[in-house]
């Protein structure tokens, strides 16, 4: 038996593929989960007001085809952020948030990651600080509830890039059911910046992360960068990773019209793979 669990971030397959598509691809591929997306389209949004009934045949795809949903990035928070002015957009944010719980409780989904933002599109100041706080509070209990764990993602940008300024917001909410998803290019560019030891860094988060994505970066850039032509060294992430007690690990990568997009699935595995099993 396999002593770690490999999932695949849903938006590196086509959107227009339907779930038991994507979990068989999935499948195909090597992986052992999918990580859903609930991002700020209104389309995925959306999937938080499904009926009974469409919740129940995601999970009959999910039987069928021998492959879970097991957590869940709601990147929705981005644009409805935690600590946003706009009292509309906060308020949608911690509805977005609620329901996501309700979803993965229902889907059998462990961890919902939420970004590390206290706003994004705005600018941050001691009120978005002091709100984000505020309502991650609210959320941690809710999460408690629902006995779902809420993973904080190390963002891009300076409010929360590190595993460091994750664990501030860990220690006052004081939480069981609140931890760290970081993303592992994140932290490896903060470190370029910083001038710091993405691994010291880590280690501050020793009990207190839930897994880790597996996303290629170069400085400056944060998105859509190929494995392997980056500046991350997974090798040494993962095997840290492993030495904090993760066990969960997603490969995050974007679906950009590529034909052979199936291949990319492959490769992405191929590299996580490897690396994963010198660890049993």
């Amino acid at each position: 038996m396999k002593k770690y669990s490999l999932g695949l971030y849903e938006k590196a397959m086509p959107g227009t593929l339907d779930w038991k598509e994507k979990l068989e691809a999935a499948k195909e591929a090597g992986y052992d989960f999918v990580e859903i997306s609930i991002d700020a389209t209104e389309e995925k949004i959306a999937r938080l007001d499904m009926t009974k009934e469409d919740r129940f045949e995601i999970i009959k795809a999910m039987y069928e085809v021998g492959m879970p949903i097991r957590t869940m990035c709601v990147s929705a928070l981005t644009k409805y952020s935690l600590g946003n002015d706009k009292e509309e957009y906060c308020k949608r944010g911690m509805e977005i948030l609620e329901k996501s719980l309700r979803l993965a409780d229902d889907l059998g989904i462990r961890v919902v990651m939420i970004p590390g933002y206290d706003v994004y599109y705005e600018p941050s100041t001691l009120e978005t600080k002091k709100r984000f706080l505020k309502n991650l509070k609210k959320a941690s209990e809710l999460a408690e509830k629902a006995g779902v764990q809420l993973g904080l993602e190390t963002m891009e940008n300076e409010f929360m890039n590190t595993v460091e300024k994750a664990m501030k917001y860990v220690t006052l909410c004081n939480s069981n059911y609140l931890k760290i998803y970081p993303d592992i290019g994140n932290l490896t560019n903060a470190a370029v910046t910083y001038q710091s030891d993405v691994l010291e860094d880590m280690e501050l988060g020793r009990g207190n992360l839930t897994s880790l994505h597996l996303k290629e970066t170069l400085p400056g850039r944060f998105r859509e960068v190929p494995y392997g032509t980056g500046h991350v060294d997974f090798e040494a992430a993962i095997s840290k990773a492993w030495d904090l007690g993760v066990r969960r690990f997603v490969t995050e990568f974007w679906y950009t019209g590529n034909e052979n997009w199936k291949a990319d699935l492959n490769s992405a595995a191929g590299m996580a793979k490897p690396i994963l099993e010198k660890m049993n």
